[in-house]
């Protein structure tokens, strides 16, 4: 079930929140019960059959962190860890990665192996990764659960369950066993139909319509067409565009639909694209899966505390694993890689002696120009990097990537028919659609900053007279605009992953 459609809109979402708050006011259990089991329908309208292996992946992780949280930190438990990780491993491993495996065997060995059926489960990378974190917190000691009920909410809750953000069991579990969530709460409800809203007008009146065009340029570079180097261009920002607004405004949705029931989840994003640095860009971008990253991965392995070779070493790892983890295709190898690559350099430079670096000596006056200079690079790299995200194959990402370069023409006759089989516009209009979605990327509020302000308004109505009164309206008719445009509905880009 899709987040932008009228079924989840108009029926199982109110439906879900009525019996929810109407139980909360009976038994909290129940309420969490039912919020657990709606979860499950949630997932069970894509595929009923795969509910069996969601619940035994809950079950298994369950079990493994009582017995985690009784052994914490001894030789034990350390095994247990890493045999019920290994086991979460191979289960995600089996569905994401077995072709991958056996394409790569025949590549390398010239076997004839044959590809397997395999179904890729939705979300399963989310609802692995969020469990793999709980059983090290409790082999830590720093979580443990006693609550089957609530867990299996933990584990399946519908907002997060199918793109995240990925949770940590100490941010989320207190908040289902406290009173307030299960009591209505007019604030909330404002703040989430807010950012609901926010997220839906991102997916539906901005990202479908660049992924238009960018699906147009892709497809035609797997299809073995030469790219000139404007269409290729527009294709690569279309995609830009297309992904923040698809994937910012999913988790949007998914933080404001949890907010209608009272449930704060995590930030996911935060103006990534305003980063003035690769570093900066990552410590924006997918909050949830740097921080994953970071403390189960890189830090385990060393992080920066080995020297400079083992950092670097250890970042390059972080990343490749990383863009594995998207995709089993060697674009996403690739395209962890180069970010891995970007982020030694970024440490590389930052590691040197502010002299050496020339900083003291830019005037004040050039610090906005350099800031530019910095975020306009800074989108450049990240928007070459999604070349090979996006790409079908190696083939498509390197035709395109000629096309770049100019090796495929420098330009195309507004009137031809490579034109009009590329784009959907005309270059000057094309030109007008990226302003206007360069303002709502720089120079606008992001969500998180809009909800800050709309809260503190919530509070202090007296003071924010006019924001109370050109947020809603504004929301109205970005939600008006947005269920008009819900006539064809389309999947969000991170299912896949």
């Amino acid at each position: 079930m899709l987040f932008n459609s009228y079924q989840f809109l108009c029926l199982f979402l109110p439906v879900t929140l009525i019996v929810f708050f109407a139980l909360g006011r009976v038994d909290r259990v129940w309420a969490a019960g039912w919020l657990a089991l709606a979860s499950l329908v949630f997932y069970g309208y894509w595929s009923v059959k795969y509910i069996p292996l969601l619940l035994g992946s809950v079950i298994f992780n369950f079990v493994c962190g009582q017995a985690l949280s009784r052994r914490a930190s001894s030789p034990q438990g350390r095994q247990l860890l890493i045999g019920s990780i290994a086991a979460d491993l191979l289960l995600l491993g089996f569905y994401k990665y077995a072709n991958f495996f056996l394409t790569s065997m025949n590549d390398i060995a010239g076997t004839q192996l044959p590809a397997l059926t395999i179904v890729l489960p939705i979300g399963i990378s989310f609802f692995t990764f969020t469990q793999i974190a709980f059983l090290v917190d409790a082999y830590r000691g720093i979580a443990r659960e006693y609550s089957f009920t609530h867990y299996l909410l933990f584990a399946t809750y519908f907002p997060h369950l199918i793109a995240g953000p990925i949770l940590h069991h100490a941010e989320i579990m207190p908040q289902f066993e406290s009173p307030a969530p299960y009591r209505f709460s007019s604030r909330s409800f404002a703040i989430g139909m807010t950012v609901l809203t926010i997220g839906l007008a991102k997916k539906i009146l901005v990202a479908d319509h660049f992924g238009v065009t960018a699906s147009r340029v892709f497809d035609a570079a797997h299809a073995g067409v030469s790219i000139p180097l404007a269409a290729a261009w527009v294709g690569v920002f279309s995609y830009s565009f297309q992904l923040y607004f698809d994937f910012s405004g999913y988790t949007d949705m998914a933080i404001g639909i949890s907010r209608l029931f009272g449930i704060d989840l995590p930030i996911n994003f935060y103006s990534p694209y305003k980063s003035a640095s690769i570093i900066e860009f990552w410590q924006r971008w997918h909050m949830t899966l740097s921080r994953f990253l970071r403390d189960y991965l890189y830090i385990p392995m060393g992080g920066n505390r080995k020297g400079l070779f083992r950092r670097y070493l250890n970042l390059m790892v972080t990343m490749l694993l990383g863009g594995l983890w998207h995709g089993a295709n060697y674009t996403f190898v690739l395209w962890g890689g180069l970010h891995g690559l970007y982020l030694v350099v970024n440490h590389a430079w930052r590691s040197l002696p502010r002299r050496a670096r020339n900083v003291d000596a830019v005037p004040a006056i050039r610090v906005a120009s350099a800031m530019f200079a910095n975020r306009a690079a800074t989108f450049l790299c990240v928007s070459v990097a999604w070349v090979f995200f996006r790409a079908n194959d190696l083939g498509a990402a390197s035709n395109l990537l000629r096309g770049m370069l100019g090796m495929s023409g420098l330009t195309v006759h507004p009137h031809s028919g490579a034109t009009q089989q590329l784009l959907v516009r005309s270059l000057p209009e094309f030109a007008a659609v990226f302003l206007a979605a360069g303002v709502l990327v720089w120079a606008m509020p992001n969500t998180r900053q809009i909800t800050d302000r709309l809260g503190r308004a919530l509070d202090d109505p007296a003071a924010h007279v006019f924001y109370l009164r050109i947020v809603p309206a504004t929301a109205g008719v970005l939600l008006a605009l947005a269920v008009l445009e819900m006539r064809q509905i389309s999947s969000f880009l991170y299912f896949q992953f």
